[in-house]
C-alpha cells in the first residue's frame, strides 16, 4: 500500500471558512457580497472561482450575479438561462402575465404534438386580433381567467393547454403555485422530448425553489430576463484586461486548475454528497476525493457555504445538515460563520 504525507511550504494565511446560511438565496447574496469584498481588495474576477458539485446548484447564484453586474463564465452545464427546458417553462410564465408576447406563444404552441409553424401562428393571429381585441373593447385588464376561458374552438391538443393557463390565472397565486401548475402540464413534454429527462427535472426542481421566494410574477421575469453582463464590474477599477470573468464551475470541471479564492458552495448533507451516492461506500469515496479536489483548488482564500433549510422535492425531505466531509472538523482547521 502506497501511503503520502500532505505538508505545505507556506506559512501563515486565513483559516478556512465555513459559512451556513439561512437559506439558498442568502448564500447566494453571501458568495456575491464577498466576490464583490475580494475584488474591491484587488484580487481580479478570473483569480475566483465558484465550485458545485452538480450544474443546476448555481441557478440561483447565477440570478443574484446578474443582478449585482458581476460577469461569468459557466463550465460544466449550461447557464441557467440558457437552457432549453427552462426556457420552455418560462414562457408558459410569460403568457401568463402577458397575452400579446408572441415569442412565448410560439415557443409554447411549438411544443404540443401536432401542433407546426403553421398552425400556431394561426393560433397567434387568433388571440391577437380576436381575444385580445376583444377584451381590450370591453377594457378588461389582461390577463384574466375569463380571457383563458375562450378557448372551446381550438382543438383539443391546443385545448389542453389553455386549461392549464386558466387554472394557472388568477391574479392571487403566488409565482410558485402558477409555476407549480405550469410544471404538472410540462412534465410529460420533458420525458417525451429529452432523453435526460431525470437531470433536467433537478433544474426544473430548483427553478420551483426559486420562485418561492417571489410574491408577484412581474419580479420574477424581470430578474429572468437580465442579460449577464458582457464587461467588468462597474464602479470598480480593473487592474486587469476588461475581458476578466469570474469562472463558475462544477468540480468535475475545476480539476487540474487553481484560483486565488475559491468558494465550494451547497456542502449540504444529500447535495455533497448527493443522495443517490450514499447507497455504496464506491460512491462515497468518489464523492469524497471530489471535495478534495474542490479544496485544494484555493491558493489564498476558500469559503465553503451550505444553506440550512433546502426542501428537496424529489425525497420530499428538507435538508439542514452540513456535508459529511466537513462534519467535526475543528474550529483549528475552519473558521466557522452564521449568515442570517
Amino acid at each position: 500500500m502506497y501511503y503520502k504525507e500532505l505538508y505545505t511550504r507556506r506559512s501563515g494565511g486565513n483559516l478556512p471558512q465555513l459559512v451556513s446560511t439561512e437559506n439558498e438565496n442568502i448564500q447566494s447574496r453571501f458568495v456575491v457580497q464577498k466576490i464583490l469584498e475580494l475584488r474591491e481588495q484587488g484580487v481580479p474576477l478570473e483569480e475566483i472561482a465558484v465550485l458545485f458539485r452538480s450544474s443546476f446548484l448555481s441557478f440561483d447564484l447565477e440570478i443574484e450575479l446578474t443582478k449585482s453586474n458581476i460577469p461569468f463564465v459557466k463550465f460544466g452545464g449550461f447557464k441557467f438561462v440558457e437552457t432549453a427546458h427552462i426556457k420552455d417553462v418560462v414562457a408558459y410564465l410569460r403568457v401568463l402575465e402577458n397575452p400579446r408576447d408572441v415569442v412565448s406563444w410560439n415557443r409554447i404552441l411549438l411544443l404540443i404534438d401536432g401542433v407546426g409553424p403553421r398552425t400556431a401562428e394561426k393560433v397567434i393571429d387568433d388571440i391577437l386580433k380576436r381575444r385580445v381585441a376583444v377584451a381590450a373593447d370591453e377594457r378588461e385588464t389582461l390577463p384574466t381567467t375569463k380571457f383563458w376561458m375562450q378557448f372551446g374552438d381550438y382543438a383539443e391538443n391546443i385545448q389542453k393547454v389553455f386549461e392549464v393557463l386558466k387554472q394557472a390565472a388568477p391574479q392571487n397565486l403566488a409565482p410558485a403555485e402558477k409555476t407549480f401548475q405550469v410544471l404538472q402540464y410540462y412534465e410529460p413534454i420533458l420525458r417525451a422530448r429529452y432523453d435526460d429527462h431525470q437531470k433536467r427535472k433537478k433544474d426544473l426542481e430548483m427553478f420551483q425553489n426559486i420562485t418561492e421566494r417571489y410574491k408577484e410574477m412581474g419580479a420574477l421575469l424581470t430578474d429572468l430576463a437580465l442579460e449577464p453582463p458582457n464587461e467588468s464590474i462597474v464602479d470598480v477599477e480593473s487592474p486587469g484586461p476588461e475581458d476578466e470573468y469570474l469562472t463558475l464551475s462544477t468540480i468535475h470541471s475545476a480539476k487540474g486548475l487553481e484560483w486565488n479564492s475559491v468558494f465550494i458552495i451547497y456542502a449540504l448533507e444529500g447535495r455533497f454528497p448527493t443522495m443517490r451516492s450514499v447507497a455504496s461506500d464506491e460512491e462515497i469515496e468518489e464523492e469524497r476525493r471530489l471535495m478534495y479536489v474542490a479544496c485544494t483548488r484555493a491558493k489564498d482564500n476558500l469559503f465553503i457555504t451550505y444553506p440550512m433549510n433546502v426542501y428537496d422535492r424529489e425525497s420530499g425531505l428538507i435538508l439542514t445538515k452540513p456535508s459529511r466531509f466537513i462534519q467535526g472538523v475543528g474550529d483549528h482547521l475552519l473558521e466557522p460563520w452564521v449568515v442570517e
